[in-house]
């Protein structure tokens, strides 16, 4: 099975680091390749650079033949629907596929990212797949892009936010949102004081129990 993770964001580092952690995730059970968004913004902090992605993301269907399902990695999942429309195979999102590992049993969750001009779009997200457990969104302290050039203060930052999402909200799990966050995502699941979903490795998981229900029986 051929998986393909499309960046929505313009840094091909980003893609890579992506690429590798979903190919964790998929253990073997598939293969997963990368592809960059041709044009738009290197990280996706706001409404605008979000809608733009989206367009990005939809201009890369040409290239996704062959590919047994697509997982569009960037909080906010843009594109997918238009997406999903255009192709014959499952097309993922990150947001999605975290926020439904998250509402498992009914609980009570939150989302901690780096970007307070997307808490809007999040909540849409939540909404839009009828998660009326979601409690809102938590974000950081500081630029988004002085953050993601330093791994140590981002992760911090992420804790503490983290740390107040429960005490505030009392929720029960915690999604980390964002796909460049997925590096920073890993490391803090010992430090969370309740279950810490990544959102990629989420989304390799939905992505290939779709596209097993789809093969023939």
């Amino acid at each position: 099975m051929r998986i393909a993770l499309i960046n929505p964001n313009i840094s091909a580092a980003t893609t890579a680091a992506m690429v590798e952690i979903a190919q964790e995730a998929a253990a073997g059970r598939a293969e997963i390749y990368g592809r960059t968004a041709p044009f738009g913004a290197p990280l996706i902090t706001d409404g605008p650079s979000l809608d733009i992605a989206a367009d990005a993301v939809n201009s890369l269907a040409p290239t996704l033949t062959g590919t047994d399902a697509v997982i569009v990695a960037a909080f906010g999942d843009p594109g997918r629907e238009t997406l999903a429309e255009r192709l014959s195979v499952p097309v993922t999102g990150i947001a999605e596929a975290g926020m439904a590992e998250a509402a498992v049993d009914g609980r009570r969750f939150a989302v901690v990212t780096t970007t307070p001009k997307l808490r809007q779009r999040i909540c849409e997200t939540a909404a839009r797949h009828n998660h009326s457990n979601f409690a809102g969104t938590w974000t950081t302290d500081g630029d988004p892009e002085d953050l993601m050039a330093d791994l140590d203060g981002l992760q911090a930052a992420l804790a503490g936010a983290i740390w107040m999402a429960v005490e505030e909200a009392g929720v029960e799990a915690v999604i980390i949102g964002g796909g460049p966050l997925a590096v920073a995502a890993r490391s803090l699941s010992s430090q969370s004081p309740v279950p810490l979903i990544e959102p990629l490795p989420a989304a390799v998981r939905l992505t290939l129990a779709r596209a097993l229900d789809r093969r023939p029986r």
